[in-house]
C-alpha cells in the first residue's frame, strides 16, 4: 500500500495548502510556492545593497538551502548575479517583473476559467435538516 506524502512545510509567505485538492493541482501549488519565494528574495535584493544567503535566510525566515536554490534559479534567469558582498540585481530584473506580471494575468484567467468549469461539476450541498 503506497504511503501518503507528508504535507509540505508551511512558510510565512506561502498560500494555505490546498485541502483535499486534486493531485494534478498539487504540483502547480508547489511551483507557485517556489515562485513566491523567488519573488520574495528578488524583492529583498531590489534597490538595496547586496545580501548574502544567511542575511536573506534570516530576513525571510527561510532555511538556507531554500534560499540557495532560489538564488541559483534567479541567477540562471539572469536577474541576479553574485558579488563579493552577496547577490545583486541585474538590469534584466525590470523585464522579469514585466514578464511575471503578464504571466500571472494569463494564469489568473486560466484559473478563473477552470474554476467555472469545476464548479459546474460540484455536487449539490446537502439539504439542511429540520430539528426539533
Amino acid at each position: 500500500m503506497p504511503t501518503e506524502k507528508p504535507p509540505p512545510h508551511t512558510e510565512p509567505t506561502e498560500l494555505p495548502p490546498v485541502v483535499d485538492g486534486a493531485k494534478l493541482a498539487d504540483r502547480i501549488s508547489e511551483e507557485l510556492e517556489l515562485l513566491a519565494r523567488n519573488v520574495d528574495i528578488l524583492e529583498q535584493l531590489s534597490g538595496r545593497t547586496p545580501k548574502g544567503i544567511i542575511r536573506l535566510s534570516e530576513a525571510l525566515h527561510l532555511p538556507i538551502h531554500k534560499v540557495r536554490y532560489s538564488l541559483h534559479l534567479l541567477e540562471r534567469e539572469g536577474v541576479i548575479q553574485p558579488s563579493a558582498d552577496g547577490a545583486v540585481v541585474t538590469d534584466a530584473a525590470r523585464e522579469f517583473w514585466v514578464s511575471l506580471d503578464k504571466s500571472l494575468d494569463e494564469m489568473s484567467r486560466r484559473i478563473d476559467h477552470l474554476k467555472e468549469r469545476a464548479s459546474a461539476h460540484r455536487p449539490p450541498a446537502p439539504a439542511a435538516r429540520k430539528g426539533y
